[in-house]
């Protein structure tokens, strides 16, 4: 491992955090808040960060596999720590709580142990919701654009970070793709801002909404989440930009520069759409009375819903804590499934489930017609036996380290509801969970070692896994 180059990249990563936490002192101006908070974090961060980065004089400018696995590991650890530290000279949350709402804003998760999120300084608040907007792309893929600027290739970097197990170039060299995600991530940003401003919202909140929104993160301002705007119109604007957010960004690439046709020929897109709109279906008729007074009203909310937790991005607009048992069992179903690959969505995504089931369907048919010939396609390309191996070992990582989260919730003395929601909610990066952390609780009652490690499964999930899998290996480290 060529790990002075590593330092290098972590450090001015961490530095980089540490710039703009001391740009918020601009912001605290504009907003009456204290300076003081804002300085000292940015001075620790850019003094940890520039401790790193500066001594490390790398000879060799190539980075290695193993250098792409830890760089990622340690950048989004690092950024994290960094993340945590405004909240703690702020004063309003302890070094253990400030960890947990920093891994939840920058793996886009949305779990929040903020009691009165309403009664925090603007600032603050604006900065919490930062942290999911460069979650939500990806902070190692922001990298990798400007790593070229350093005389660092990110090719490996991008491998890493971008989700999925099929991989689709925007650009033949990786830069390219980089700075091209990015720029649809920001115009879309800008778009829900400008609608969300005309549909009545504040600049403030409409600003902190579409960060969060296009990260599928869910911090909202408001305590009541979008719900407390009571708007029909900033609900159906928020359903737009969430299903747009839960969709592979290459799609919106291509989009732009091809078509409608060439995206609807992607079975990904047309399977995510057919499950928003089937859970839709069995919602509507099972919702409560009162969150149902009208048809549009049953559908809206039922759709809201339904969107926010497949996206991952948690916003809240009704209780579903009261829905039946049917409801709260699509609903979770919804938190394991998550958004597209390549989206800024959590979960297993779209893509693993539907190669999954192409798999599943055709080992069963060679159970029936044992001389059969019958491979795996999709995009009209046979999917690699190593593709669908890794699949599977995806699908028993992840539901293994589930159950191992369920049952440290469950040993705190929590019922098997929330216990087996937090475990599923963290890994997926959706944000609330059911019985004692419903979209209208919060995190803050758990105690610290269950909030480490519901932060451990929130990085986990956000690494995909295995790359934090692959760090944890003993032979990862030997030469």
């Amino acid at each position: 491992m060529n790990l002075r180059l590593d330092a290098r990249i972590v450090g001015l990563l961490v530095a980089g955090l540490g710039t703009t936490q001391l740009l918020l002192v601009l912001v605290a101006l504009a907003f009456g808040d204290p300076l003081l908070p804002y300085l000292e974090a940015g001075a620790i961060c850019m003094a940890l960060g520039l401790g790193l980065a500066l001594p490390a004089r790398p000879t060799e400018r190539s980075i290695r596999p193993r250098d792409a696995f830890f760089v990622v590991g340690a950048g989004w650890v690092l950024a994290s720590l960094a993340g945590a530290v405004v909240y703690v000279t702020t004063g309003v949350l302890g070094p253990v709580d400030a960890l947990f709402e920093s891994v939840s804003g920058f793996t886009t998760t949305g779990s929040t142990v903020m009691s009165d999120i309403e009664a925090a300084p603007q600032t603050l608040l604006l900065w919490r919701s930062f942290t999911q907007w460069v979650g939500g792309m990806g902070i190692i893929l922001f990298t990798v654009a400007v790593l070229p600027l350093l005389g660092i290739g990110g090719m490996q970097l991008f491998r890493i970070e971008v989700p999925g197990p099929v991989k689709d170039k925007v650009r033949p060299r990786v830069i390219q793709t980089a700075r091209s995600l990015w720029g649809i991530y920001v115009g879309l940003t800008l778009l829900e801002v400008l609608a969300l401003v005309v549909a009545g919202l504040s600049p403030f909140d409409a600003i902190n909404h579409a960060f969060t929104t296009l990260a599928t993160g869910g911090f909202s301002t408001r305590n009541a989440s979008v719900g407390a705007y009571a708007s029909p119109t900033v609900e159906w604007l928020v359903i737009v930009f969430m299903t747009l957010a839960g969709v592979n960004f290459v799609l919106h690439f291509r989009l732009l520069s091809h078509g409608p046709a060439s995206v609807w020929r992607d079975a990904e897109l047309r399977y995510y759409l057919f499950v928003l709109a089937a859970a839709t279906i069995v919602v509507v008729p099972i919702l409560p009375s009162d969150q149902a007074p009208t048809a549009e009203e049953a559908v809206r909310n039922a759709l809201f819903s339904v969107v926010s937790i497949t996206t991952t991005t948690g916003y809240g607009t009704v209780d579903l804590e009261r829905w039946p048992a049917l409801g709260q069992i699509v609903l979770l179903q919804l938190m394991i499934l998550g958004g597209m690959s390549g989206s800024t969505g959590g979960g297993v995504k779209s893509l693993r489930v539907l190669i999954g089931f192409r798999a599943l369907s055709a080992a069963v048919y060679k159970l029936v017609h044992p001389h059969a010939v019958r491979h795996v396609k999709y995009g009209g390309r046979m999917v690699p036996d190593d593709v669908i191996a890794g699949i599977w070992a995806f699908f028993t990582a992840y539901f293994a380290l589930a159950a191992l989260a369920a049952a440290v919730v469950a040993a705190a003395g929590y019922d098997i509801v929330t216990a087996a929601s937090a475990a599923l909610t963290s890994l997926g990066n959706v944000g609330p969970g059911l019985g004692a952390i419903g979209p209208f609780d919060n995190f803050a009652h758990l105690p610290g070692v269950v909030k480490l490690v519901l932060a451990l499964c929130m990085l986990a999930g956000r690494l995909e896994i295995f790359t934090l899998l692959v760090i944890l290996q003993p032979a990862f480290w030997r030469r």
